[in-house]
C-alpha cells in the first residue's frame, strides 16, 4: 500500500509523521473522506472547497488544491480497487508541545482503504451527549474527533452502526459521521447547519436532488417519523431500520428509495456534481 506524505508517495509500512506533530499532541487538524469508484474519487471539488473552509476556521494555511489533487490522484494509480475510502489529512504540522502552532509548514497525508458498499439500511442510536451548535470548531471537519469515537463505541455495543445527537437546546443534529433526515407526511427534512451539523457534502446533494428542506427540529422527532435516513460519503443514502428501541418496519420505505434510485443515478452519471 502506497500513501502521501508531505511530497510524495511511500510505503505505508515506513511513512512516518512526527511525534509532535500538532495533529498528534492537540488535534489541530482537518480531514475530508473521499468515496472513490475504479480509481476515480466522487465530488472531489466539494471536499476541496469544504477541506479550504475548515482550514479557515482552523486558522491553518489554505491547502493548495492542486497539490492535494495530484496526491489523491498518485494514491489512486497506486492502489487500484473497486470501491475505496481517500482520506485526506491536513494538521498545523510539527509544533511545540501544548496549543501554540509550530513555524515548520503543515502536513498533508492522503491514504487509501478499501471498502464495501453499505447495506440498504442500518440501525441508530440516540446518545446522551449533545454538540454545541455555538462552539469554536462548529460545522469543521476536524480531527479532533474523540467524541465520536466514544458514541460511535456505544452504538456498535447495541447493535447499532451508528450514533444520534442533539445539540445543546434539544433540537436533532447529525451522527457522529454522517447527516440525518426525516420523512413527515411524505417530505423530507433535514437538521439546518445552524443546528450545529456538518455540512456534509452527500446531504447537500441530496437537498439539491429530491427538494428536501432544512428544518428545525427536535430530537423526539425520531419517535414519530415515518421514514428515516442517513447520508455520507460512504453510505450514500441509507436508511434506518431501527432507531433506539423502535422498529420501522420495511425500510427503506417508499420516500427513501426514491432518493437511493435518486442519488444513484445522479451521482453515477456525474463523478464530481
Amino acid at each position: 500500500m502506497k500513501i502521501w506524505l508531505d511530497g510524495g508517495l511511500q510505503d505505508i509500512d515506513s511513512a512516518r509523521v512526527s511525534v509532535l506533530d500538532h495533529g498528534l499532541t492537540v488535534g489541530d487538524g482537518i480531514f475530508e473522506t473521499v468515496k472513490t469508484v475504479d480509481g476515480r474519487p466522487f465530488a472531489l471539488t466539494r471536499h476541496l472547497d469544504r477541506l479550504s473552509r475548515s482550514a479557515r476556521g482552523l486558522g491553518l494555511p489554505e491547502p493548495d488544491h492542486d497539490e492535494v489533487r495530484r496526491a489523491c490522484s498518485a494514491v489512486l494509480d497506486a492502489n487500484p480497487m473497486p470501491l475505496g475510502r481517500l482520506r485526506v489529512t491536513y494538521t498545523g504540522g510539527v509544533s511545540p508541545l501544548g496549543s501554540d502552532r509550530g513555524d515548520q509548514g503543515t502536513t498533508l497525508v492522503v491514504a487509501l482503504g478499501e471498502t464495501s458498499r453499505r447495506a440498504d439500511s442500518t440501525a441508530v442510536i440516540t446518545v446522551p451527549w449533545t454538540r454545541n451548535e455555538r462552539g469554536a470548531l462548529t460545522g469543521l471537519k476536524t480531527t479532533s474527533y474523540a467524541e465520536n469515537v466514544v458514541a460511535l463505541a456505544r452504538a456498535h455495543e447495541q447493535g447499532a452502526s451508528e450514533a444520534l445527537f442533539a445539540n445543546t437546546v434539544g433540537r436533532l443534529c447529525e451522527g457522529t459521521g454522517s447527516n440525518v433526515f426525516v420523512v413527515l407526511d411524505g417530505e423530507i427534512h433535514t437538521p439546518p447547519v445552524a443546528s450545529g451539523c456538518l455540512a456534509g457534502i452527500t446531504r447537500a446533494l441530496v437537498v439539491e436532488w429530491t427538494g428536501a428542506r432544512e428544518t428545525d427540529l427536535p430530537l423526539d422527532v425520531l419517535e414519530s417519523a415515518d421514514e428515516i435516513f442517513l447520508t455520507s460519503s460512504l453510505r450514500d443514502v441509507q436508511a434506518v431500520h431501527r432507531v433506539d428501541g423502535r422498529e420501522l418496519p420495511g425500510a427503506p420505505g417508499p420516500v427513501t428509495a426514491k432518493a437511493m434510485r435518486i442519488f444513484d443515478e445522479r451521482s453515477g452519471n456525474d463523478l464530481d456534481p
